[in-house]
């Protein structure tokens, strides 16, 4: 019976060997429960920021209705101007991309809305705003 001795490296080889398992498994595990609730997430952030962009544009919907009402009742109620940037607003919200929230434009779509409806509150000489919106988009994106 001829006895060598083991090589050390040989004696640590099944443990290193468990150890790369280990780490493989647990990896495994977390990349999956990561994209699990990363999905999640995702969907309440999209479901949030959905509601508040629905929410801006009802806004603006129902003052362009309020207009179209008072227009109706006297047609020289607002002045050919103020006429003329209602129409553009109504056509910039009807425009808004809702149905393809990864477009590109809407972030400027909605941003020429927003200027669009100040300018006719301002010819109005009436202080109307939307006060859902935050007050910058940046702190928005920091609070979720």
């Amino acid at each position: 019976m001829d006895l060598q001795p083991q090589n050390d490296a040989d004696f640590l080889e099944p443990s290193v060997l468990l150890d790369e398992t280990h780490y493989q498994e647990g990896y495994k595990n977390g990349y999956n429960d990561g994209l699990s609730s990363g999905k999640e997430e995702g969907r309440q952030v999209g479901l949030k920021m959905g509601f508040q962009v629905g929410e801006e544009l009802g806004f603006y919907q129902g003052c362009l209705d309020v207009w179209a009402s008072a227009t109706r009742i006297d047609q020289n109620v607002f002045s050919a101007r103020i006429r003329k940037n209602i129409e553009q607003l109504a056509a910039l919200v009807s425009s808004y991309p809702l149905s393809d929230p990864e477009n590109e434009q809407v972030q400027d779509v909605m941003e020429k809305i927003r200027l669009k409806f100040r300018v006719i509150t301002a010819s109005l000489g009436v202080r109307l705003e939307y006060e859902g919106r935050p007050a910058s988009s940046k702190q928005d994106v920091e609070d979720m």
